[in-house]
């Protein structure tokens, strides 16, 4: 067994353009003031990271977590969730997503995809450069507007969408393989990559690639009423990483699992601050104690009522007391009356 590490926190919700959410040194003395002992990057935000800068530099990088170090966190990993939604956009999604890309890529999905490859590549390069070991992201999508099979697909649709998919990422995965790093999608709706069975379609398309790992973020499976409890020792062995954010589904005779296109406020399901939701954390935190996984565990703040400030200090509050400090020893150790072979036979009569 193994101890997690953390609290940790994704900084994306809490960038901004006032002090202390638009610098560097300022968001990671924020972070630790709140009681976080890690903090996730966004790799996008230039308040934050020069992204080309730390791929070629192992000095900025030196340099950019002597800082975090300095006020009092470590960097548990670096992000590019919307660079990897790029890698695969269909062209239903492609003038909502081109503001995730640089301005000179917008309305040119081909060069905007090039963009988002050329990205991850440096995310994962960098976060070599800073001595991490996994990578957070998203896997895009082309076969999601086919998610609800009315009319029905065309026979070999889905499995197309997945070939291509696999075809763009397993150039990435080699990559991060020659880097150490993990990749880490987050299995998220609205990615091809939304639950297991998926993950495992992409799998298998990857030659099974050891690099190709979960982020496990147990709200989006309460929202699609998946047991994800059970989904910890299904993939003990592919989660890379752990989004700590909670969640609550209440259907009614109105709205379910598809929200009835209301705001979050309206939806039946809805994320929620850490413990004001029906994540059952204290299941999950002891299924990640006894399935070794030894990561950290961050803080992803997404809440449609509370402060997101509250939220964060809450947030870090909640999984300090969740981390279960593993134990060394059996507790009825004071029972053991010692054994050997022989000991072991005669008790068994033989």
């Amino acid at each position: 067994m193994k101890t997690i590490k953390g609290p940790g926190l994704f900084l994306a919700q809490f960038a901004g353009d006032e002090a202390p959410f638009n610098s560097w040194p300022g968001i990671t003395a924020w972070a630790a003031d709140c009681g976080y002992k890690g903090v996730q990057v966004p790799s996008w935000d230039g308040r934050f990271i020069d992204l080309d800068k730390a791929a070629g530099s192992k000095d900025y990088c030196d340099e950019f977590c002597g800082i975090a170090a300095e006020n009092g966190v470590a960097v548990t990993e670096l992000s590019t969730h919307l660079q990897g939604q790029l890698v695969a956009v269909h062209p239903a999604y492609d003038d909502a997503f081109d503001g995730f890309a640089a301005a000179e890529v917008r309305g040119n999905p081909a060069a905007r995809q090039a963009w988002a490859v050329d990205q991850v590549t440096k995310a994962l390069t960098a976060s070599k450069n800073m001595g991490l070991t996994a990578h957070a992201t998203f896997s895009g999508a082309l076969a999601w507007p086919f998610l609800y099979p009315w009319p029905q697909r065309p026979a070999g649709l889905v499995e197309t969408a997945f070939d291509e998919l696999a075809r763009r990422w397993k150039p990435l995965l080699d990559h991060a393989e020659e880097c150490g790093i993990d990749v880490c999608y987050e299995i998220h709706p609205g990615e091809d990559l939304h639950d297991g069975v998926t993950f495992e379609m992409f799998l298998e398309r990857v030659g099974n690639h050891a690099r190709a790992k979960m982020l496990y973020d147990p709200s989006h499976y309460v929202l699609q009423c998946l047991d994800y409890i059970d989904n910890l020792d299904i993939y003990r062995d592919r989660i890379g990483m752990f989004h700590v954010k909670d969640a609550e589904f209440n259907p009614t005779g109105r709205s379910g699992v598809y929200g009835g296109f209301q705001p979050w406020i309206d939806r039946a399901g809805r994320f929620r601050s850490l413990g004001d939701g029906q994540v059952d954390f204290g299941a999950i935190f002891s299924k990640m104690a006894a399935n070794d996984f030894d990561g950290w565990a961050v803080v992803e703040w997404e809440c449609c009522l509370k402060h997101p400030e509250d939220g964060a200090r809450e947030g870090a509050a909640f999984v300090k007391d969740h981390i279960i400090r593993v134990t060394d020893k059996a507790f009825d150790d004071f029972a053991d009356g010692g054994t050997d072979e022989a000991a072991n036979r005669r008790m068994l009569g033989i």
